[in-house]
């Protein structure tokens, strides 16, 4: 979502795009593995762009999930889904 931000005394105005908060602290959600969907995981593996987990984190994948608990909220959400197996197009992304 943009907002427009007008300068002082000129009539114009200066296009602000948000920036994805990534996290880069040692929280809880540092200390898990986060349901991901799988297109995204390998397109932040291309280009490095964030992916965001269903219990909302947004970051750069770069560890190997298999090390890490599930994130107990992704989990949670993932189950309420329906979805049991990987067939849904949902994956573990690591922490």
């Amino acid at each position: 979502m943009s907002t427009l931000e007008p300068e002082r005394g000129t009539g114009t105005g200066t296009l602000v795009e948000p920036t994805p908060q990534t996290s880069h602290g040692d929280g809880d959600h540092e200390r898990f593995a986060h349901y991901v969907q799988k297109d995204k995981i390998m397109a932040s593996a291309l280009d490095g762009t964030p992916v965001v987990a269903l219990c909302g984190k947004v970051w750069v994948p770069g560890r190997d999930p298999k090390k890490y608990p599930v994130c107990p909220m992704c989990k949670e959400i993932y189950e309420s889904m329906g979805a049991g197996d990987d067939d849904k197009g949902k994956g573990k992304g690591d922490k």
